[in-house]
Parts: structure tokens; sequence; C-alpha cells
């Protein structure tokens, strides 16, 4: 005879993990982001993002009516260029934009 004795925490960590794991991947096959995507993804306030981000003419965006869209593969790549104008300028991302 088998017994199999399964253990239902760790079943449900395993879940949630491959969970998160296939929400991730979802999130990096969409084209665009909408701006609550956008603060997410930076991890910044909708009004450090218009401070910051789309103060700047080059930051990629797009206008749908009242919507805001920004591809993510280019919103990536500004990103790293701005974290690295801002890291060798001292780090601080107020001081960066003041000059």
């Amino acid at each position: 005879m088998i017994h199999i004795e399964l253990n239902e925490e760790e079943l449900k960590d395993i879940y949630i993990k491959m969970v998160e794991q296939r929400l991730t991947e979802l999130e990096a096959e969409t084209f665009f982001l909408d701006s609550k995507q956008l603060q997410k993804f930076t991890g910044m306030g909708w009004n450090s993002i218009v401070t910051h981000l789309l103060s700047d003419p080059n930051f990629p965006q797009l206008r749908n009516g009242n919507r805001w869209l920004f591809p993510r593969q280019e919103v990536e790549k500004y990103l790293q260029r701005y974290y690295e104008a801002v890291r060798d300028s001292g780090g601080d991302i107020i001081k960066h934009k003041r000059k």
C-alpha cells in the first residue's frame, strides 16, 4: 500500500510562487504601461513621475485622450539612462533635476 502525505502550507507556497512568476511574465509581455502600471513599475508616485519624468520631452509617452500610455521597453531604457545620470550627479533626484 502506498501512503502519500501532503503538506498543504508548502503546496500553497509553491502555488503562490508559480502564480507570481506567471504574473511577472505576463507583465513583461505588455507593450504599453498605463499610469498606474508606470507607478508600480518605477515605485514612484504620480506627482514624482510628472515632476521628474514626464517633464522631460525625451521620456517615452503617448496620450490617448485623457489616458497616458508608456511603451514598456522604451521606458526601461530611459530609466536606465536616467538612473545612471542621477547616480553620476550625486544620487539625488531632486538635485539632479535642478541642474
